[in-house]
């Protein structure tokens, strides 16, 4: 065996130095001087962006996503040598703007969403203006101008070549031969890399869930191809792919109950109560209980989570929708759809909602905002939802009234809206409103507007000559999550004001309060280690070396993104600290059984019924329990608790994560809660062919 491996080598070995001593090597990059710089250049950026979004040399320097990158281009690339002369290079030049485009595209996305990009959120490209300070304050960065710079040279290489007329001119002959050989080359690199595959990274390459994973494994240019598909195949499968979706359906709920089988301490405790749900724009978890130099950055929520039910392990579980991800996951217990937004692309199927549950009941259900109704598309989709009225920018009156970031300032916004309230309640007897604040959106920067509240650090120092002074150190200010928590504290203060107007109009006497944050504020990870980290003698980060220094991982940055949830009474009739760990998709049937209606086609649990044992998956993937938190981009976790973990409960708990995400995308996508559903598709399919 031994003398074997030899003398391959050894023909590997001779093989190379002839193809050295003919100059072949030399004569091809010679020849082709611009396909190699067009091949470098993309690679470089693709390389670049993992780089700048997956910062560890495992990620960035992947062999499986270059080997899939070098494919990709070559094949791609091959092409230009069926073109003549200056058209060669109009085909390499458009195809690298493309893949440069694609490099700066994802680079910024992933600065604001933490994922990559999908062709299938073009329609969401209307709602840019009214965001774009968000946008240009939060998410443009000098990073995401770097792609340009090999771009730039490669056209400043071709321009070089031609003024040295050293740009190769080939006859059709050569153009044939040069074509088949490189687009072979490609072919050859692209099964190498297909042969390194496992089983189980095609099947998340298939599925698109774990985008981070994708590109860690097959390059952004495949994972962009694979998105145009996934993008499209919605509305492919539409017509095709129905008895496949509701077979998979039915399984899944085969076992479920038309009826509440059990019975708690809180079931019922709410019937016939009017209810109040206050979305709580960007509300994290991490504001509430904190005071800067004694002062509380919320002290209404912190009063309110003494007085009422406080969820503490409460997560968001939104995807590129954000906060109509959120309106969702709330009132249907289903999550974010694969590609798009359910918002905006499947805002005409049939949902089975809290509103139109409680409909049933005789309620009156209508829902607030002070933003544009089309915005998300919320107009049309609220209507999908059930409520019967939506308040939306259009029934307020904002002249002359103060504006903070998007819209109408949140004490002017609750002030009007108890004004409607109260005209609702001489209509109706029973009522439930939905109602979504604006003021502490992204990207936090009308500090000016919010009022006085500094979050700085006072410490007492100790001099040289052993005096002591106080000193009131920068600590948060002019950071994001500094000015995160001045919006914050306005937001609070608003909802306490919203309070005390809602108790003086007698409107708490038989009213169900719920608080939630809609998702985290997407504010940077550094501002967390330095709020964990600071020392005000220096006004730094302390040293990793300080003993004080507190380690803060990827872990705890999405553990820190958890959001709160509150349910309170005036009566005082529940109150306490859950630490169950629960999601968004939990709220639905939790508050079901608290409200007497039930929906079998849910897919979180009554949080009190299940209590510990729950899990919480998200859109990419991941998911928590009250035992551990995984990554399955990484396949890597961390451990919340002192236990020891087998690897069933991890592949268990991905089996259960995948099975929900799927069933929950195509639910929505072939509307399969529509009782004409089935008759829609035969027609669908009968007019195909």
């Amino acid at each position: 065996m031994k003398r074997k491996l030899i003398k391959i080598k050894d023909k590997i070995t001779k093989k190379l130095k002839q193809l050295k001593d003919d100059k072949v090597i030399t004569s091809y990059f010679k020849n082709n001087s611009l396909f190699v710089i067009f091949v470098l250049v993309c690679v470089i950026n693709s390389t670049m962006l993992r780089f700048f979004t997956m910062p560890t040399a495992e990620n960035y320097l992947s062999f499986k996503a270059i080997v899939a990158d070098l494919a990709v281009v070559i094949i791609l690339g091959s092409f230009s040598y069926l073109f003549t002369n200056r058209k060669r290079y109009i085909y390499l030049l458009v195809l690298a703007t493309i893949f440069t485009a694609i490099c700066v595209i994802n680079s910024v996305y992933y600065t604001f969403y933490t994922s990559f990009a999908s062709i299938s959120m073009l329609s969401l490209t209307q709602y840019i203006g009214e965001v774009g300070d968000a946008v240009v304050e939060n998410v443009l960065q000098l990073k995401d101008l770097l792609y340009i710079i090999p771009y730039l040279f490669f056209i400043f290489y071709y321009h070089r070549l031609v003024k040295k007329n050293k740009f190769k001119v080939y006859n059709k002959a050569n153009r044939m031969k040069k074509f088949k050989y490189t687009i072979l080359s490609g072919a050859v690199v692209l099964l190498l890399f297909i042969c390194s595959l496992s089983s189980l990274e095609i099947s998340r390459f298939v599925k698109q869930w774990n985008r981070e994973y994708i590109v860690m494994r097959f390059g952004i240019y495949l994972y962009q191809g694979n998105d145009i598909f996934a993008s499209l195949q919605p509305k492919i499968s539409a017509l095709f792919g129905y008895d496949d979706a509701k077979k998979e359906f039915n399984e899944y709920y085969q076992d479920r109950s038309e009826t509440r089988d059990y019975t708690n301490d809180y079931t019922g405790i709410f019937e016939g109560r009017n209810v109040i749900v206050i979305h709580a724009e960007s509300l994290q978890g991490i504001a509430l209980n904190r005071t800067f130099n004694g002062v509380e950055v919320t002290p209404n929520l912190n009063r309110l989570i003494k007085e009422g039910l406080y969820f503490n392990n409460f997560y968001s579980q939104v995807s590129v929708g954000t906060s109509s991800d959120t309106e969702l996951t709330y009132n249907t217990s289903l999550m974010p759809t694969q590609t798009g937004t359910a918002f905006v692309s499947y805002f005409d199927r049939t949902y089975i909602s809290t509103p139109k549950l409680l409909k049933e009941k005789g309620y009156y259900t209508f829902s607030m905002h002070a933003n544009n109704a089309d915005f998300w598309n919320r107009r049309a989709m609220h209507e999908s939802l059930g409520y019967d009225k939506f308040y939306s920018k259009e029934t307020y009156d904002l002249e002359d009234k103060e504006i903070i970031g998007l819209g109408l300032a949140d004490k002017e916004f609750f002030a009007q809206s108890v004004e409607k309230i109260k005209k609702i309640c001489e209509d109706h007897d029973k009522y439930y409103g939905y109602i979504i604040t604006l003021t502490n959106h992204t990207p936090f920067s009308d500090t000016d507007k919010y009022g006085e509240f500094p979050v700085t650090m006072k410490t007492t120092i100790t001099n040289e000559d052993g005096t002591t002074e106080e000193i009131e150190a920068p600590y948060l200010e002019g950071t994001k999550l500094g000015n995160y928590f001045k919006s914050v504290h306005y937001a609070d203060a608003a909802l306490g004001e919203f309070f005390e107007e809602m108790d003086e109009a007698g409107l708490l006497e038989n009213t169900v309060v719920v608080i939630f944050g809609d998702h985290d504020a997407r504010l940077p990870k550094n501002d967390y280690i330095l709020m964990n980290n600071y020392d005000p003698v220096t006004d730094s980060v302390k040293d990793t070396l300080d003993p004080t220094y507190q380690e803060y991982d990827s872990f705890d940055y999405e553990l820190d993104r958890k959001v709160p949830l509150i349910i309170w009474t005036k009566d005082n009739e529940v109150s306490g600290e859950v630490d169950y760990t629960m999601g968004m998709y939990d709220v639905m049937p939790t508050l079901g059984n608290m409200l007497g209606f039930y929906n079998k086609y849910a897919l979180g649990h009554d949080i009190f019924e299940i209590k510990d044992d729950n899990i919480v998956v998200f859109p990419n993937g991941n998911w928590v329990t009250d035992k551990m938190y995984y990554n399955s981009q990484k396949g890597e976790y961390k451990l919340l608790k002192d236990v020891v973990i087998d690897e069933d409960y991890i592949s268990n708990n991905n089996q259960y994560a995948d099975a929900l995400l799927s069933v929950s995308n195509k639910a929505i996508v072939f509307d399969l809660f529509n009782p004409n559903s089935e008759e829609e598709a035969v027609s669908n399919s009968s007019k195909e062919n």
